[in-house]
């Protein structure tokens, strides 16, 4: 029996004196031992309503530093001159600097709490209220972002905050932080169903379409939509005019609209990351500015976006005012439409670079709103001849909004059923989908997310840390293959060779011919399919039929191989291998493919990976055990 010392002794039998609202909480559930399903009902209630109160108070917040800073403080120092519209969003500048200054992190992004729920550690705290400050400063002040970002933030720190409150399992934890994420968006934008396709397409993912899922998320949204329109109001976020529809040949238009849009979603988030690097000095050029302290960049953006806000006071804060404009048909030149669309995509990169806090998704809208109305103006003058076929600018400007908001988050199916509900119109709904897909699928082909973090979290190393991931970049797949394979003859049966399976307990085996070259690769699950559709025989195998005991190997195993070479990367191996769904690679030479190495598995992949991470960890301790026997390779 182990004696812990007094004061830990103290710690674990004392409770304290004032438990606090979470301990009460865990307390009261575990009293009545309600069921799992019950428990995380009950707490999408709590979430949703936690959220939908944040958000209202998220928006009242910004009216108010809107007001004080735009009309009160502008109402004083304006009669100075036009140009002291600048020393808004410096001001703004100012206080989000002061505030980081103060709190050094303003607590995780949605990405890191997405990567929390998949077994990451987070290591920044969660500071909900703090951040929900510094948006409301930011975008009161005049900052390029919008509200939807911290909203979802909102929502997802409750839904994280009561997960580890309660000390759920992991996929409690990602519906939970689902939940949260679902009711931010829904009562940020009074758009329900959106939220929980959000929630579900983001930040869950295409394989938590579930029905225990989809009720939590629905019942989250609900709450906070339904508390967020008792505090601001049931109407939509835009106002937007009945869709019109001209001809069906219109179609091929909106496919045009949905390839532009791809480009301008990839050129608003390359600019995006292209001016987060450059503030942090990544950029040849802007070193000097991670030489500047970090609370000091939010003020260079503000008077940035302050030069360029005398000349361009619509890029200033969430921009709905001109987004609805541009639906309504108010008459913007094409020039203007162009200009702002340039200007709104850099001062919205300068804000999210700087250090300000605030969402994409306005702006995203802006940005697709102004490309389509500029859209429909181009193809009016090009192409006279089609006007009458043609819808009018907002019709372009609504469809465009969704497209590029589609190809930043790629999100097509959160894009699509915002607009539709914001919209009510299902006549919208057949140029909406082809431009939103054609966006989404040019944008991926482009720049496709696929890479090797998500294929090691696939294998079981989604707790790496960085420098553990980085490690794992530089192995080669000569070190996590198995240089004696199990071979096979093409010509032997597929009862032999299933008997040597089991002996041997390999779960893959490679097929060679009678000059030992490589012709395929065989798996158990490619035998077991196999002897799936052969009728069973209660009394011996002596009945089974000729043609069914002479089937090969060469009938069944896969003969379009893809190969992995020993000196490669196996991070480039393991794409391959995740692209097609493989779970083994056969190791060939570079110059002769018929030559076999070796075999590369994927639960060797994930030792070999783990391996080096731990002989990483262990250069630390060796000097201190000189009598270990473990040899480490420099």
């Amino acid at each position: 029996m182990t004696l812990l010392p007094p004061t830990q002794l103290r710690k674990v039998t004392e409770q304290p004196a004032f438990p606090t609202p979470s301990a009460r909480l865990a307390h009261l559930i575990n009293r009545f031992q309600p069921s799992p399903e019950t428990v995380v009902l009950f707490l999408a209630m709590l979430i949703g309503g936690g959220t939908g109160m944040g958000v209202v108070t998220f928006h009242y917040l910004i009216q108010l530093i809107h007001q004080l800073m735009l009309e009160n403080l502008m109402g004083q120092i304006g009669v100075w001159g036009a140009w002291t519209l600048a020393c808004v969003p410096t001001l703004g500048g100012l206080i989000v600097g002061l505030m980081r200054w103060r709190t050094q992190d303003f607590g995780p992004e949605l990405s890191s709490l997405i990567a929390a729920s998949q077994g990451t550690e987070i290591r920044r705290p969660l500071r909900p209220v703090t951040k929900m400050l510094a948006a409301s400063v930011s975008l009161g002040s005049g900052a390029s972002l919008g509200p939807e970002g911290p909203s979802v933030e909102i929502g997802a720190n409750f839904g994280m905050l009561f997960s580890v409150i309660l000390n759920v399992s992991q996929e409690r934890q990602r519906l939970l932080l689902g939940a949260g994420a679902a009711a931010g968006l829904a009562a940020g934008f009074n758009a329900p169903i959106a939220g929980v396709f959000f929630a579900l397409e983001v930040v869950m993912g295409a394989t938590s379409f579930a029905t225990s899922a989809v009720s939590v998320v629905l019942l989250a949204a609900v709450v906070a939509a339904l508390i967020a329109q008792i505090g601001l109001g049931a109407q939509p976020a835009f106002d937007l005019p009945v869709y019109q529809v001209r001809s069906p040949l219109e179609l091929p238009l909106y496919l045009g609209l949905g390839l532009g849009a791809s480009l301008v979603s990839l050129a608003y988030t390359e600019s995006i990351r292209l001016s987060k690097a450059c503030f942090a000095g990544k950029v040849p050029g802007f070193a000097f500015l991670a030489r500047i302290p970090e609370p000091i960049h939010p003020i260079i953006g503000g008077v940035m976006i302050g030069a360029v806000a005398l000349h361009f006071p619509q890029i200033l804060g969430v921009g709905y005012e001109t987004v609805e404009a541009m639906l309504q048909d108010v008459e913007f030149p094409l020039y203007l439409l162009v200009v702002l669309l340039v200007v709104k995509l850099l001062m919205t990169a300068i804000s999210a670079g700087s250090g300000f806090i605030g969402g994409l998704f306005a702006p995203a809208m802006f940005l697709g709103a102004s490309f389509g109305s500029a859209y429909a103006k181009i193809l009016a003058v090009a192409f006279p001849a089609i006007c009458d076929q043609m819808a009018a600018p907002p019709a372009y400007a609504m469809v465009g909004m969704a497209a590029v908001l589609a190809g930043s988050v790629r999100a097509p199916l959160t894009a699509i059923l915002m607009l539709f509900e914001l919209t009510r119109d299902y006549r919208i709904v057949l140029p909406l989908m082809a431009a939103v897909g054609l966006s989404v699928w040019l944008v991926e082909r482009i720049k496709p997310t696929f890479n090797s973090n998500s294929n090691l979290q696939q294998i079981g190393l989604s707790e790496l840390k960085d420098e553990q991931a980085e490690i794992v970049q530089q192995i080669l797949v000569e070190d996590a293959m198995y240089p004696c394979p199990k071979k096979l003859s093409a010509t032997l049966g597929v009862l032999d060779a299933a008997v040597e399976m089991i002996r041997d307990r390999v779960r893959s085996a490679l097929v060679i011919d009678e000059a030992e070259q490589l012709v395929g690769i065989l798996s158990l699950e490619d035998i077991n399919r196999a002897l799936a559709l052969w009728p069973t025989y209660p009394n011996s195998l002596t009945e089974i039929p000729d043609n069914l005991s002479s089937q090969t190997l060469i009938d069944i195993c896969t003969t379009e191989i893809l190969y992995a070479w020993q000196d490669e990367l196996l991070s480039e191996a393991l794409d391959r291998m995740s692209l097609r769904g493989l779970h083994q690679l056969p190791v060939v030479a570079r110059d002769k493919p018929d030559r076999i190495l070796g075999l590369l598995e994927k639960e060797q992949i994930a030792l070999t990976c783990n391996l080096a991470v731990t002989r990483k960890a262990l250069r630390h301790y060796l000097p201190i055990l000189p009598t270990t026997d473990i040899v480490i390779s420099h």
